[in-house]
């Protein structure tokens, strides 16, 4: 029941970050004209925002947060460390996901056109500015939180 109400409440300190990351999407968008869709999710699967045709938002982030714990395992069984980034390429187009922060990730939908190597360039730098405004929403909600009051 804790980490129910933790959750919860985490998932609503997060959405407080949502223009500002919808704003980060679009810029991205407009600065690689071959992607087809942007959004950004908590690591659990939670949309934070998104800038990609509505219905498949949520599937999209749900699959994410698979593949992230599949990287994840992944990176660590190996030895590589920490997960990054993941690049699938596909028939019509790339699905390309970045660890944004320590609670969200980026994930991109891309032409099969696309240049790759600015494809990165330019989520790497998204991704960082994601992680810094979401993990600042979840910092401010522990930082608002009484001192007496425990975690929920």
């Amino acid at each position: 029941m804790r980490r129910a109400l933790r959750l919860r409440a985490e998932r609503k300190q997060l959405m407080t970050a949502e223009a500002e990351v919808l704003g980060e999407l679009r810029r991205l968008r407009a600065r690689l004209p071959q992607l087809t869709g942007a959004l950004a999710a908590s690591a659990d699967g939670l949309v934070l925002a998104h800038d990609t045709v509505a219905g498949e938002a949520e599937s999209v982030a749900a699959l994410t947060a698979a593949a992230l714990g599949v990287g994840q395992r992944l990176t660590d069984s190996t030895g590589q460390g920490r997960f990054r980034e993941l690049l699938v390429r596909g028939d019509n187009g790339y699905v390309a996901t970045y660890a944004a922060g320590a609670s969200a990730v980026l994930t991109l939908l891309a032409e099969p056109r696309i240049n790759v190597g600015r494809l990165h360039l330019e989520a790497r730098r998204s991704s960082v500015r994601i992680g810094e405004l979401v993990d600042g929403a979840l910092e401010r909600r522990d930082l608002n939180r009484p001192a007496h009051q425990p975690n929920p």
